[in-house]
């Protein structure tokens, strides 16, 4: 599919300073790769080292160590609530002015966090961080599917995730080292550095892509949108950390779903929907999307049961399984420079049914895994897992955008932002639902006391179910992203 580059403004406002733009019109910046790829690492530095400095937060907040999950869930509820407009605000004002402001409202609520004196302001800063969180990540991947080719956009993409996973590798560490030889404030603090500069190069060298077209905001779309996307979160946390009786989950998740058909089946008489229904047209789209969502209900589950699984299933102290997993973090890393090749000689339809199914193998695999295994082999496995799910998750995510064109990425950007959002709490979930199930049917009653067979059975009926979504992929069509 070719870009059509006259319907847009491709050049880059200049900046007071300056007399003529950064770049000729129909050339991207070479340095947006690196301003996106800030927002990645972001990301998942806050995400994967929040959870280190829990207990100590807890202790010195004066609050039970329970009460502290609200600071984790008004994030992830915030983004629920904002992602599904962080399209149109997009195309509306520009992604050079909303990626910005982005990363100042995340760098804000940073710094809020960390300064907070008790719980009710860390929450409310964390939904100021939400705000900015929520829409960084998808304006810049979209930024990204403006300004390259098709051709290019595997590439790039892996470029720029390549920083969250260093991010996801070093923020347990990071996190334990500061909270117990600093404090737990530093953790937010981090945050400020790394925001400052992805601001100035968000101001120097984003290009302002925005919508010729002036498309009236979906009002009332987005509230039944932004209404589901809620409620169902909200469902997946309470059947996980919450804890909710299984009466309200199921009325959360019904009237979320109640209220997503409502939305779908009035955005096909609506002039400007909030997502257009004609998205689903492109097949590679609608695949990719039901892929993702399938797909990420396995993999998404696996850093929820893997530590788990080490420090209860094999006895490993915190310290030890956080250092064991290391190796699946650097070998993501090598899997995303390997990518874009493998996939111009297997073509995303064969890539993508072949590597699900070797992922679901992988995820089958942690179930002969016990205490008396090999820790070379144990971190074989780690890393083998590592590369396939890396790869996995780039080929299908670029699977998802490569055909839409201009005028279809905001709306197609936002809902697989949305999609990635739900499967991934609805993953750790069923994980928990899983491992809950078979351990009281195999007679486990302890509280925090979970078999090997436990995670054995549950480890199976992940990798099962991961690979069946092969079955999604395969339907894609022949000739993607050509």
């Amino acid at each position: 599919m070719t870009m059509d580059v006259k319907s847009h403004d491709w050049s880059i406002p200049p900046a007071p300073t300056e007399t003529a733009p950064l770049a000729a019109p129909g050339r991207p910046v070479p340095i947006l790769r690196w301003v996106v790829a800030v927002a990645f690492f972001m990301q998942m530095l806050d995400g994967t080292i929040l959870n280190t400095a829990l207990p100590m937060m807890a202790k010195d907040l004066d609050v039970s160590p329970l009460r502290m999950q609200s600071a984790i869930i008004a994030y992830l509820l915030t983004a629920a609530l904002i992602i599904p407009v962080s399209g149109w605000l997009g195309e509306r004002f520009g992604i050079r002015r909303v990626f910005f402001l982005s990363l100042l409202l995340f760098t804000l609520g940073s710094f809020l966090c960390a300064v907070s004196p008790d719980l009710g302001i860390l929450v409310f800063s964390r939904v100021v961080q939400g705000i900015g969180g929520a829409l960084m990540v998808p304006v810049g991947r979209l930024a990204i599917i403006k300004a390259y080719s098709r051709r290019e956009l595997v590439q790039v993409l892996s470029f720029v995730a390549i920083p969250g996973l260093i991010g996801l590798l070093i923020g347990p560490a990071v996190g334990g080292f500061l909270v117990e030889y600093a404090s737990w404030h530093c953790i937010f603090l981090i945050n400020l550095p790394v925001g400052g500069i992805g601001l100035w190069l968000a101001y120097r060298h984003m290009p302002d892509f925005a919508s010729s077209e002036r498309e009236k905001f979906d009002g009332p779309g987005f509230l039944l949108f932004g209404a589901s996307m809620l409620l169902i979160t909200l469902s997946m946390e309470g059947l996980g950390e919450l804890h909710l009786p299984r009466i309200q989950v199921t009325l959360l998740c019904v009237t979320g779903l109640l209220l997503q058909a409502v939305y779908w089946l009035r955005s096909v008489c609506t002039p400007h929907p909030l997502f257009h229904p004609r998205i689903f047209l492109v097949r590679s789209f609608t695949v990719g999307i039901l892929g993702n969502f399938f797909s990420r209900l396995g993999v998404g589950s696996m850093p929820f049961l893997i530590p788990l699984f080490l420090q209860l299933g094999l006895g490993y102290s915190p310290f030890k399984a956080g250092m064991v997993m290391i190796p699946s973090a650097l070998a993501g890393i090598i899997g995303k420079s390997i990518i874009a090749r493998l996939i111009r000689l297997m073509g995303y339809r064969c890539f993508l049914s072949l590597n699900t199914v070797l992922v679901g193998a992988l995820i089958a695999g942690f179930a002969a895994v016990t205490a008396q295994t090999s820790l070379v082999f144990l971190l074989l496995h780690l890393a083998l897992f590592g590369v396939f799910n890396s790869l996995q998750y780039t080929a299908m995510n670029t699977v998802t955008l490569i055909d839409l064109s201009n005028e279809e990425a905001g709306s197609g950007n936002s809902l697989l932002s949305v999609t990635m959002q739900i499967a991934l709490s609805s993953g750790v979930a069923m994980a928990a639902a899983l491992l809950n199930g078979f351990n009281v049917a195999l007679g486990g009653v302890e509280s925090g006391v979970i078999s090997l067979s436990v995670f054995r059975l549950t480890f199976l009926c992940v990798g099962a179910f991961t690979a069946a979504t092969a079955l999604v992929f395969a339907q894609a069509p022949k000739k993607t992203g050509n």
